[in-house]
């Protein structure tokens, strides 16, 4: 028996057969497009809603330690600006002084 061929040439991907844009299911039923803001507010439930959330242990561990850092990197911001103010006071104070 002889080998078939195709008469009809190559055959396309399913992405080349597609005619127009793919619309929702909800623009389908109305045949009319959705109100923007209710789309975004729609989308934004969906996402949310994928979010993994921390457990209430882990938002209180966090919380620390963001409150550690601050009051941390607070003091020694303190202690650098005190110690350059003093330094640039008694300069300033015996250039004027002379």
């Amino acid at each position: 028996m002889a080998k078939s061929e195709n008469k009809t040439g190559p055959v396309k991907k399913a992405s080349e057969n597609k005619t127009g844009p793919v619309k929702k299911a909800s623009e389908k039923k109305t045949g009319k497009q959705q109100n923007p803001i209710s789309r975004y507010l729609r989308e934004t439930r969906g996402e949310l809603r994928k979010v993994t959330w921390p457990t209430r242990d882990e938002s209180w561990r966090l919380t620390l330690i963001v409150l550690g850092v601050s009051i941390v990197m607070s003091i020694f911001l303190w202690f650098f600006d005190a110690i350059f103010s003093n330094s640039i006071q008694a300069l300033l104070g015996q250039i004027i002084g002379l």
